[in-house]
């Protein structure tokens, strides 16, 4: 889509029919490739790639070099004037410093230098040409995210080691993504087991402008009420305080005693599973269980999950990676351990310019937003535990607010209609084969006479 409407060939042929899987995704992706971004990182490679052909194509141009190393530098010391950490800014925040306007506005001049060298010499080679349009791109880029200040967009700097994005990204998509579903008559249909939130689908049709959309949800395939058990822990301290991520573990360690291993635990930050790994190795010696302990990044993912499901026993702590897009069918994975329910970081420049876009309208972000979104969330994690018909498993919840929050009861509620227990003598049974369980909860039980939980179209 997007690459048509910067006038190039379509990237997929003509059809009467669209089918999106995974379409809950969707809304994040498109915010991506409808927002726009000049890095430094691709202000370096313009950079290489122009001396390089100037090497060739226009080795009697001084000038040419001299423009070159000048944007060079300008796009390190952008790099220099944002914060010398990994994270995610609003713009605003960092204007309001006195270093990096100014580094904005140097890069931004030395991109029109190089742009107006290069236009010169663009007849020489097809090389210099190409380095031309991708100068004048990007000077227009950066303009339009010096002189963004409407309401319509979010502008934010992506901070890495070595390098520094500005990204302007839309406060909607609504309206861009409604233009491609008004264009050439075709179906569209969007699939994906995690699309609704007991079974209403408004927050997605809001996201992407479906007004007019028709929606339908079908129950899954999976026995989970005889094949599944969800265990909420006792007494855990609140997920914000300094305790919780040890007490995450302490609870864990008694059902990996019960399930032989054969479990993810996923945390919803890379600090506290680092620190629930350091803990569990401890606990696991302390508790005579030698189980193989696997972390997230320890090699790629698909490396740990070849030797995870290899192992048959592993235990792997891990964070976002593996809350969707897994498959670990069989005896390998019967635990999956989350740590805290899913809600994005409220410091997140999209998020909170969203939030408050919500607010300002009169409405109720955290409603509308915040916990559709952990919902969908949610499921996803628990998803990775009943792969097929056969599958059994525990799902272990470790947020105290699903009991003791209105909302958190909703959140339970969305979850595959499986039976619930405080007590973990209830999960070693289960293990056991024994059949002894609580009863689904009514609202449960007909959910799943029903036909909008599990796999959701």
């Amino acid at each position: 889509m997007v690459l048509k409407d910067e006038g190039m060939a379509e990237l997929l042929p003509s059809c009467n029919t669209v089918v999106l899987d995974e379409a809950h995704q969707l809304p994040e992706t498109a915010s991506d490739f409808f927002g726009e971004t000049v890095s430094t990182g691709q202000v370096l490679d313009l950079c290489r790639d122009t001396l390089a052909e100037a090497a060739v194509s226009a080795r009697d141009v001084r000038e040419l070099p001299e423009r070159v190393r000048a944007l060079d530098k300008a796009a390190r010391d952008l790099r220099l004037a944002v914060p010398r950490k990994e994270t995610r800014i609003p713009a605003a925040a960092l204007e309001e410093d006195g270093e990096f306007a100014p580094a904005v506005e140097r890069l931004a001049h030395a991109v029109a230098a190089l742009r107006s060298g290069l236009a010169a010499l663009a007849e020489r080679s097809e090389g210099l040409a190409h380095c031309a349009r991708r100068a004048g791109e990007m000077a227009e880029r950066l303009a339009r995210w010096r002189d963004a200040h409407d309401a319509g967009v979010i502008r934010w700097v992506e901070v890495f080691t070595q390098s520094a994005a500005l990204r302007m990204t839309p406060l909607s998509i609504a309206a861009p993504f409604r233009r491609q579903l008004d264009g050439p008559p075709r179906a569209w249909i969007f699939t994906s087991a995690t699309l609704a939130v007991r079974g209403d689908f408004g927050h997605y049709r809001d996201a992407l402008g479906l007004d007019d959309a028709d929606v339908a949800c079908w129950a899954s395939p999976f026995d989970y009420g005889a094949n599944a058990l969800v265990y909420l822990p006792p007494a855990l301290p609140l997920p914000n305080s300094a305790e919780h991520t040890d007490a995450v573990v302490d609870a864990a360690v008694p059902v990996l005693a019960a399930s032989r291993g054969r479990a993810f635990l996923l945390f919803t930050s890379l600090r506290a599973m680092r620190q629930a790994h350091v803990r569990l190795a401890g606990q696991l010696r302390a508790a005579g269980l030698d189980l193989p302990l696997l972390l997230q990044g320890e090699g790629s993912r698909s490396e740990l999950l070849a030797r995870f499901r290899r192992l048959g026993n592993g235990v792997l702590v891990a964070s976002a990676s593996f809350w969707e897009g897994v498959d670990v069918r069989g005896e390998a994975l019967s635990v999956v351990v989350i740590d805290k329910l899913p809600f994005a970081p409220p410091d997140d420049p999209v998020l909170a310019a969203r939030l408050e876009h919500l607010r300002r309208a009169g409405r109720n972000p955290f409603v509308e937003y915040q916990l559709p979104h952990a919902a969908i969330a949610l499921k996803q994690g628990a998803g990775r535990l009943i792969r097929d018909e056969h599958d059994r498993g525990v799902l272990v919840l470790c947020d105290p607010r699903l009991l003791s929050k209105g909302y958190g009861r909703q959140l339970l509620d969305s979850l595959p209609p499986m039976p619930r227990t405080r007590s973990i003598a209830d999960v070693a049974a289960f293990f056991a084969g024994a059949t002894q369980r609580e009863s689904p909860p009514p609202q449960c039980a007909a959910r799943r006479r029903g036909a909008h939980t599990g796999g959701e179209r």
